[in-house]
């Protein structure tokens, strides 16, 4: 793991803005530290060649070299610097004024001709022993009317501007310790502040357990930044929470499925084995487990359909279903279970139209209704089955007459072990899973389950599936 890695947010944030702000000022002191060099350079190569200039005028006023050597003193003091070179001699000869402290040696240099103006072009650079710059001209100069010609040699050594660059470098460095140890501590300091809303939240985020999934992240208190976070984390705790709820009621009703044949299976088998028994009566006892091992088997069958749906990516193998031809099936399958009940199918669907689904799912999903509706639907009543075109699919329709339903009890119709009264449990699909197999079925194929109560006693379950198509007339 790298170190970083374990250093707290704000601290990392601190340090890149102190590295930032390293960067940032050391550059800008590079900078202004070249141009103030730069500047100083100049102005040395200036007064450099200004001296010199000096000195080619005061030669031109005198009328003789001797005057010159005569008085060597006004030419030693007029150049500045104790370390100066001046250096005046006739072309070949010794020189007569020879000031160099600090014993340099001056480089080749060609002289600039009588008449010729001084430029920085004409300087050439030098360094002394200790790393001082030294800038070094040679210039031509006539004495008086008598054509006399003497070469002067100067230099000017940057002992201040070495000494004033040295002291502006340490500056520099200063202002950069400075400013990375001011912006790692306010930068710090300020980010601890700001951050201050994700240390609530954590909090917040702390205090939510399994008994206690209501609390929510504060949304008005986070900065615009974390709102949105903080949105995303309460529609996710949203979801945990009617999921958690779900899976506890869920795992209530299972408990409570399973227990009724269990009982009965205990019961039963506890009572029969109480004394001994005739054949018969054993007979008897083995139908009636394999009734409720039966039910419990077509439970289990039931729960692992839905657990597939919930939590794998089922693909099915779809094809054209003929609408009217399947639906009559299952209405003349079911005709003998209507009958008892004096109840009769009424089938509407034209012929040719077809949806694309998984026949043996199609199936299961429409009879799950068709059961339904003769289980509820008003005894002496029709069943009606019928097949519509939509927008985007086809829907079928199974509807009857019953009990008016409430808005709350068409709300939680497709749920799981859902029964609207008690009678429910005494059919085949009693165990509350059938409408709840029938919107996973839909959910598979992209489709939708609702269902409808009219004020005339009609109740109708829809399945709208997404896709439409033709098959040839039969």
């Amino acid at each position: 793991m790298r170190p970083w890695r374990s250093w707290t947010l704000a601290f990392r944030v601190s340090a890149l803005f102190a590295l930032i702000a390293c960067l940032v000022v050391t550059g800008l002191g590079m900078y202004l530290y070249t141009s103030a060099r730069q500047s100083l350079e100049v102005r040395a190569d200036y007064t450099l060649i200004g001296r010199v200039e000096h000195f080619r005028n005061l030669l031109h006023d005198l009328y003789n070299v001797e005057q010159m050597e005569q008085r060597p003193a006004l030419f030693e003091s007029m150049l500045g610097n104790e370390q100066d070179v001046r250096i005046f001699r006739r072309q070949g000869e010794a020189p007569f004024i020879n000031m160099n402290p600090d014993n340099l040696t001056p480089p080749a240099m060609t002289p600039v001709a009588i008449g010729m103006p001084l430029a920085i072009s004409s300087l050439h650079d030098g360094m002394r022993a200790d790393g001082v710059r030294v800038r070094w001209v040679a210039a031509l100069a006539d004495v008086g009317n008598h054509n006399d010609t003497v070469e002067i040699v100067a230099a000017y050594v940057m002992t201040q501007e070495s000494r004033m660059m040295t002291v502006y470098l340490w500056r520099v460095v200063a202002a950069v310790a400075l400013t990375v140890l001011l912006t790692s501590v306010l930068g710090f300091a300020v980010l601890r502040r700001d951050l201050m809303p994700l240390t609530r939240m954590s909090r917040r985020a702390a205090e939510i357990t399994p008994a206690n999934l209501s609390t929510r992240l504060r949304e008005e208190d986070a900065p615009a930044e974390l709102r949105q976070l903080a949105g995303a984390l309460n529609a996710m705790l949203d979801r945990l929470e009617n999921g958690y709820e779900h899976l506890s009621q869920f795992s209530a009703d299972l408990a409570h499925e399973i227990r009724t044949p269990v009982n009965i299976l205990m019961g039963q088998t506890q009572v029969t084995l109480g004394q001994r028994r005739n054949v018969e009566e054993y007979e008897q006892l083995l139908e009636s487990n394999l009734e409720e091992l039966t039910r419990l088997s077509r439970i289990i069958e039931n729960i692992l359909f839905l657990a597939q749906t919930d939590h794998a990516q089922l693909v099915v193998d779809r094809s054209a279903i003929d609408l009217r031809e399947e639906l009559q099936k299952i209405a003349d399958y079911f005709e003998g279970v209507a009958a008892e009940r004096d109840m009769q199918f009424e089938v509407d669907a034209a012929p040719g139209l077809a949806c694309s689904a998984n026949l043996v799912m199609w199936r299961r999903a429409v009879s799950n209704l068709v059961v339904n509706a003769v289980r509820y639907g008003d005894a002496g009543t029709a069943i009606r089955i019928s097949v519509r075109p939509t927008a985007d699919g086809i829907a079928i329709d199974v509807a009857n007459r019953g009990m008016a339903m409430t808005r709350q009890q068409m709300e939680r119709m497709f749920d799981r072990f859902y029964r609207g009264d008690k009678s429910r449990s005494e059919f085949t699909e009693s165990n509350g899973l059938g409408l709840a197999i029938v919107k996973a079925i839909m959910t598979v194929h992209g489709g939708t389950a609702a269902v409808a109560c009219s004020a005339d006693g009609w109740i109708a379950f829809s399945l709208r599936f997404p896709t439409r198509g033709k098959i040839a007339s039969r």
